[in-house]
């Protein structure tokens, strides 16, 4: 599990806002576009050091000054009466949505309309739409002779494998899942033919084989049952096909009518298989049986439990293991389990719009089972190899094991996005007399299309991941990256603001701990979104696109630039300094006594070691660069887009006074260490002690307790780590600078940062190298290897390889034995575990934290492919 708030998941309402999908989606679901709101709407000595130049801190402060007079004026504009309905800070951002485009609507929004959009299960489908059909897979798995039921991705199914070996992120996905002697392969197709209905149809193929003899004496050994399931978020009637189910005349399971896809249905067909292993040649799956349960209930996360509740029941009076043939009164879920022998093998067709003249209901079945969806399956995984050697440039350049693993990266990044829909729980200050006695307030309902990091732990959209995953995701199709990165603008509130992390809806909800649910509106978070747009940014000025990317992405360009503006602005006089050009991260704890070094979860670097005792005196060097990229990026659109800013603000002085080399080195460089670093009230001298605490009643625990041996005085931090390579990250240092090649000699030497699995997150010289923060806070980035900062410290070894300067060469063998070290040790991991992981052991390179990481650790694929973002 990575940082950016992350950490606090580890021990794991309504609001009169905004619409959520205005767009043209379905004719009976289309609301009318609202009308825009007006817009309304922030050294090295032991002592402080003031280093400023006039003209810009003039230039700077009248920028600010026009960017909030604008905010007032039209925070004024609006009526007192929507004043008092919305506080500020669940106040959408006042201007033109992003997802309002007309590039996101049309054929793009119906082709994406439905989709394996639940990442959080094993197999889930659901349409892009706050209140869908939802459909989804469980099975029985055995394991250590106990029936358990597989549905949600979870470590503790301790799954051998899981995860897609295909995925192109629109219409066609293949998985395989390996759980104890059952693999099962998972087929996912869409389709839109002649009578189809809004969005079109799909399909899915179930696979299942085992590798457990055949059980002569227990035959329900050798039995598959699946549960494959349908339910409507809008609490709409599902419709049986009859009292029972005779799958062999009748493929028809359930029915019903909804208002955005008309009249659908669902169809269920068994696949002839050829047993060689056992001896028999099965003409159809003779033995299948099929049962069924209805349920009326307004939620589904708890959906197994409902199951396995029904399972033990029948068992316990009929010992059999099926379900009774029974529903609710109007059931919104229904539940279908097909038993069978192993191997077992079934197609599920989903037609839509099966009202129409010109429904051609057989021959759209026919499409989508048997040996047409077999051909059919067959030519898109061709069109994924294809694409994938075509876009990631692996030609001759990887071995047969790496390019399993690249292909595992991307499909698992794209079978990884979600569509989530609710709202986020915002913390107040305790002083607010805003929202609940809790000091909680509700975000306004919202959806969100978003990769996420990791399946079984992160099933949710983080922000500052996101930057990295569209590296990856804009390469493959650029339409998806813009997809995402507008709904991600689209959360904006008035401020600039846009929440962290987001729990939308009950599923998601289910998955985190109520303590941590709630986002603080004083935080941030890396704004890496601008990675990815300066790459566009870039790309466009080299005419590297096509004519119709271009238009795209500069008509998408046009209508984000106003909150990409305030997005900076929140950042810049919220997230500032005490002195120009200087940043700190908002949100550390000042009073704690429990942690040894307060942690700094804004930052996304969670325990990287920060100032001893948080103030506003600090200065830290890596929000310093991520500022400089925010700017340099917003200057490059102003440029390509020709556009005056609003606020007055010049983002390419913003940029220059950031790059100021000398400024940089006054403020943050150590001259013994060779090294950058933070600034602020430090000391080394700080431990955690065992203490007696009295708890009452005369009873006593024993706790650990921060010490502090030594005064903090305003310092360098002396920590070299990841923060400490930002701006070689950055590439701010000249080519021909001295101190490049101090960077270099910190980057390869074995005894602080260097591995032969890639560069450790903290150096080994550091005082707190692998040092826990609290009792039960293990080291997360103080020592192992993180693929994201690896991924940005290879792009500035390859950018400094092609630079004329002294230390050209050095930085080219540097490259080269780094990349093949992560790149090695990722494929290893993969091959001998199954999966792709959240960071590796700088000791032993063994793959560690959340697996099923297909998050930024995904960007090895463009490691192989030698793509780094342009700077």
């Amino acid at each position: 599990m990575t940082g950016g708030g992350r950490a606090s998941a580890r021990s794991r309402v309504k609001s009169s806002s905004a619409d959520a999908d205005g767009g043209d989606g379905p004719p009976s679901l289309r609301k009318p576009k609202p009308t825009p709101r007006p817009r309304r709407d922030r050294g090295r000595t032991h002592d402080s050091i003031r280093i400023f130049n006039v003209d810009i801190k003039l230039m700077l402060g009248i920028s600010v000054i026009a960017f909030f007079a604008i905010i007032l004026l039209i925070y004024h504009l609006i009526t007192p009466a929507e004043q008092s309905r919305r506080p500020r800070v669940v106040t959408p951002f006042p201007a033109p949505k992003v997802m309002d485009l007309p590039q996101f609507h049309g054929d793009h929004k119906e082709s994406l309309y439905w989709g394996t959009y639940r990442p959080h299960v094993y197999l889930g489908i659901r349409a892009r739409t706050p209140r869908s059909l939802i459909a989804g897979l469980m099975w029985i798995g055995v394991k250590d002779g106990r029936f358990l039921m597989r549905h949600v991705c979870q470590d503790s199914d301790e799954m051998s494998k899981y995860g897609w070996t295909h995925h192109n992120g629109r219409d066609f996905g293949h998985q395989v899942i390996v759980d104890q002697e059952m693999t099962l392969a998972t087929s996912f197709l869409k389709s839109k033919q002649e009578g189809s209905g809004y969005g079109g149809d799909w399909a899915v193929r179930i696979d299942v084989q085992s590798e457990r003899a055949i059980d002569r004496e227990e035959p329900w050994r050798n039995t598959g049952h699946l549960f494959f399931y349908l339910a409507d978020e809008d609490g709409s009637v599902l419709s049986f096909s009859g009292d029972t189910l005779e799958v062999h005349g009748n493929s028809l399971l359930t029915s019903g009518s909804r208002g955005d896809i008309g009249s659908w249905q669902l169809h269920l067909k068994a696949q002839k298989i050829n047993c060689v292993a056992v001896f028999l040649f099965f003409i159809a799956q003779e033995d299948l049986e099929v049962h069924y349960s209805g349920f009326r209930t307004p939620h589904i996360h708890n959906l197994s439990d409902l199951v396995q509740q029904n399972l033990a029941t029948q068992a316990r009076k009929f010992g059999r293991f099926e379900l009774p043939d029974t529903s609710d009164v109007s059931p919104n879920i229904v539940v279908f389990q097909i038993s069978s022998r192993m191997p077992l093998k079934i197609d599920i067709a989903f037609l839509s719009g099966v009202g129409s003249e010109n429904s051609r209901i057989e021959e759209r079945i026919s499409s989508l089972t048997g040996t047409s969806l077999t051909s059919q399956l067959k030519e898109k995984k061709r069109e994924f190899d294809t694409e994938f050697q075509k876009k990631f440039n692996t030609a001759d350049k990887l071995d047969f094991d790496s390019i399993v693993v690249g292909k595992a990266a991307i499909a698992n990044m794209l079978g990884g996005i979600g569509y989530f829909y609710g709202q986020s729980k915002i913390s107040l200050p305790k002083d607010s007399n805003v929202g609940s006695r809790d000091n909680f307030i509700a975000y306004w309902p919202a959806e969100l299309y978003t990769a996420v990091p990791s399946r079984p732990f992160f099933p949710r959209g983080f922000l500052w991941d996101e930057g990295f995953h569209q590296l990856l995701i804009q390469r493959w199709d650029i339409r998806i990256s813009l997809d995402i990165i507008g709904h991600w603008l689209d959360l904006m509130n008035i401020d600039g603001w846009i929440p962290r992390e987001q729990i939308l809806g009950a599923e998601a909800l289910s998955k985190v701990p109520e303590e941590f649910v709630a986002q603080h509106p004083t935080n941030g978070n890396p704004p890496t979104l601008f990675l990815m747009l300066n790459d566009l940014v870039r790309g466009l000025k080299k005419n590297k696109l096509s004519s119709t990317e271009s238009n795209d992405i500069s008509s998408f360009l046009e209508r984000a630039f106003v909150r990409l503006e305030a997005w900076y602005q929140w950042f810049n006089t919220t997230q500032s300094g005490k002195e120009i050009s200087s940043y700190y991260w908002h949100g550390r704890d000042n009073s704690t006594t429990r942690e040894l070094n307060p942690k700094t979860l804004s930052s996304g670097l969670d325990d990287y070691p920060r100032a001893s005792h948080p103030t506003e005196d600090e200065r830290h060097i890596d929000l310093r660069c991520w500022m400089l990229l925010a700017a340099d990026c917003l200057h490059s659109i102003t440029e390509l887009l020709g556009k005056t800013t609003k606020s007055g603000e010049d983002y390419g002085s913003t940029a220059k006074l950031l790059y100021d080399f000398e400024l940089l080195n006054q403020m943050h460089f150590d001259d013994a260490h060779g090294a950058y670093f933070d600034f602020g009230y430090h000391t080394e001298k700080v431990r955690l002690s065992w203490k007696e605490v009295e708890i009452g009643n005369n009873h006593a625990s024993r706790e650990l307790v921060r010490e502090v041996l030594e005064k903090p005085e305003l310092r360098l931090v002396p920590h070299v780590g990841y923060a400490s390579l930002f701006p070689f990250m950055r590439k701010i240092i000249p080519p021909e600078s001295w101190i490049l090649g101090k960077q270099l000699d910190l980057i390869s030497n074995r005894s602080i940062l260097w591995t032969d699995f890639g560069i450790r997150s903290l150096g080994k010289t550091s005082s707190l190298y692998m040092k826990r923060n609290t009792e039960h806070d293990p080291p997360y980035w103080r020592g192992p290897i993180w693929m994201n900062m690896n991924y940005m410290i290879l792009s500035a070894l390859d950018h400094y390889s092609k630079e004329v300067g002294p230390f050209k060469k050095r930085a080219r063998t540097i490259y080269d034995d780094l990349r093949g070290n992560l790149i090695r040790n990722v494929v290893r991991n993969y091959h001998q575990t199954g999966f792709l992981w959240e960071q590796y052991d700088q000791k032993t390179g063994k793959g560690k934290g959340a697996r099923l990481f297909t998050g930024w650790t995904s960007l090895v694929l463009l490691m192989m492919g030698e793509a780094y973002a342009e700077s």
